[in-house]
């Protein structure tokens, strides 16, 4: 029974065998020249701009997260439409019902500017006049 699984267990030794030895050839035989430009963080051959703990909005991590989640939510339509003939129309009501929900959430965010890049104007004149903007306004000039 487990001379079956014997072929299986050479390939993964072997594959560690490559691995490994690969990565330990490198570090002997390769050259060993460490400059400033060497030790930079590379970025995709682009030259490094600002700092690495720069802040990104939080508009980025929400439309992020949106994707994930109706992506996710797509997927399982695929099982269903491969099935659902077996079911019969409670399966079809069944995904009625989800995909309402999933459109209804869709909407919701939309609404509420979950999918907005860029600010709106109102906000961001508001925004940008500061307090002594809103001090003006109220003093009447």
């Amino acid at each position: 029974m487990l001379t079956e699984y014997f072929p299986i267990l050479v390939f993964i030794v072997a594959a560690l065998v490559f691995a490994g030895g690969s990565v330990l050839l490198s570090s002997l035989m390769g050259p060993r020249r460490p400059g400033r430009v060497k030790l930079e963080p590379y970025e995709c051959g682009i030259a490094p701009v600002g700092l690495a703990r720069e802040r990104f909005s939080i508009k980025f991590y929400l439309v992020a997260m949106l994707f994930i989640i109706f992506d996710i939510e797509i997927i399982f339509l695929v099982p269903w439409a491969v099935i659902y003939r077996d079911f019969g129309w409670f399966a079809f009501f069944e995904m009625g019902a989800f995909l309402l929900v999933l459109i209804l959430g869709l909407i919701y965010v939309w609404r509420k500017g979950g999918l907005e890049w860029d600010e709106p104007e109102h906000r961001a004149a508001g925004r940008d006049r500061g307090v002594f903007g809103a001090a003006r306004d109220l003093e009447g000039g």
